[in-house]
């Protein structure tokens, strides 16, 4: 017997519901979308695209084999849609969603040696494409060619693109064994009650796996996937860092000295010193990062915690840092900042990169939304949106802040500690 349906309640029709089963098997089945794309990582599809000169059939992406089954089977694989996808005409460009395009380009790609060229801006971005049996001008037929985040995944000794290193590590962290059994305990860990005045639980992962990720736990646990996991973490901060040099340089002009906090191995320090020779930088990181690094000349490396203590500098720079930590370390962190700068009108500032949630309805903001639950399942930490960040810099204790330009998914700010007037109490912006 059908359930009653309550008076307030209007019972959805039968074409909302076959449509809503079709979003219930999409919801499903998403992992066969982030495994598709793992997928064709592994096979090397888009390295294989661009060393053919940026056109290649779908076998020779593959890397040939005989004519049979798998072929047919991989061409399934590479036509996962992630949404709104749809056939195309010329007219017509593919949707975002792609990892490579059917569709001749009329760019080419620039001989070995050379920069090379993004495909046309409104060119297609995301993750698989479909084989299209339609020639290109040479009358070769089911042509792929290279989409903008097809580019990203193209390996090789330098980035393909101006400061966008490849970001193969980062997808295959995040698509590993590891990550999936950790979201896969997720509903277990909901249920889980703790004391508001116990400290933070272990994260989703952590309890999967008995190790933290990005500690030395997990090199115990698991060296190889240690390794990886880092390699994707350095993959992931250095991506675009440049963009952020050149949209944002009134951030970094003028400044003496800046202390790059998690600095990791100087990659982004060493990028403003080449943008700003002026600026005297430090990068402050665990003493098992910093291992036997000390000055080269351009960067001077400490080991130390941020949390004890942070080298004073007239900025202090946390790149892709607080969104690993809850709130109340973020707090503390950015209380040991607020003291190693000097006050606002010394040039005193923390300058901070990071995600923040906040942009309109579409594919970006459902990038900065499963961020923010990615880091729930792998770290204690989270994505803010701008009142999150608000609140934590008037905690810490800073006086102000402002959001000096938007990249994507990422923001800058800078916060600005406390200014002090002749004549007058300390000054604060955010009771103003």
């Amino acid at each position: 017997m059908a359930a009653r349906v309550a008076p307030s309640m209007v019972a959805p029709t039968d074409d909302e519901l076959l449509l809503a089963q079709a979003d219930l098997w999409r919801h499903s089945l998403y992992y066969v979308t982030s495994k598709g794309f793992q997928c064709a990582i592994k096979l090397g599809i888009p390295t294989a695209i661009h060393r053919a000169g940026g056109a290649s059939s779908l076998r020779a992406a593959a890397g040939g084999g005989p004519p049979g089954p798998p072929q047919p089977l991989l061409r399934h694989v590479q036509g996962v849609p992630v949404r709104h996808q749809a056939r195309h005409t010329h007219r017509h460009p593919p949707r975002r969603g792609r990892l490579v395009a059917s569709r001749p380009r009329r760019r080419a790609v620039p001989p070995a040696g050379q920069a090379p060229v993004l495909p046309p801006p409104h060119a297609a971005a995301g993750l698989h494409g479909r084989l299209r049996h339609r020639r290109d001008h040479r009358g070769r037929r089911g042509v792929f060619r290279l989409t903008p985040l097809s580019w990203l995944l193209v390996e090789g000794a330098a980035p393909m693109v101006d400061s966008h290193p490849c970001q193969v590590p980062v997808a295959l962290a995040a698509t590993s064994r590891h990550c999936v059994e950790a979201a896969m305990g997720l509903a277990e860990w909901f249920r889980k009650e703790a004391a508001p005045s116990a400290p933070a639980p272990p994260s989703p992962f952590e309890e999967a796996h008995g190790a933290a990720l990005f500690e030395e736990s997990m090199a115990e646990l698991d060296p190889e996937s240690d390794a990886m996991f880092n390699e994707g973490l350095a993959a992931h901060d250095h991506s675009g860092f440049a963009t952020v040099l050149r949209e944002c340089s009134g951030v970094f002009q003028g400044l003496q000295s800046l202390t790059a906090g998690r600095g990791g191995d100087g990659t982004a320090t060493r990028a403003i010193v080449e943008a700003f020779p002026g600026i005297k930088c430090t990068v402050l990181d665990l003493p098992r990062v910093i291992g036997e690094k000390r000055a080269d000349g351009a960067v001077s490396y400490v080991p130390g915690d941020m949390f004890l203590s942070i080298p004073p500098a007239q900025a202090v720079m946390l790149k892709l840092v607080l969104h690993h930590y809850n709130d109340e370390d973020c707090v503390k962190i950015l209380a040991q900042c607020k003291k190693a700068v000097p006050s606002r009108e010394a040039g005193g500032k923390v300058i901070i990169v990071d995600i923040a949630i906040g942009a309109p309805a579409g594919p970006l903001l459902e990038a900065q939304l499963l961020m923010d639950v990615a880091m729930m399942v792998v770290t204690k930490g989270r994505q803010r949106d701008e009142d999150d960040w608000r609140v934590l810099f008037g905690k810490a204790g800073f006086s102000d802040y402002k959001i000096v330009k938007k990249l994507g998914a990422r923001a800058v700010f800078e916060a600005y500690p406390y200014q002090v007037l002749p004549n007058t109490t300390l000054i604060c912006g955010f009771c103003l």
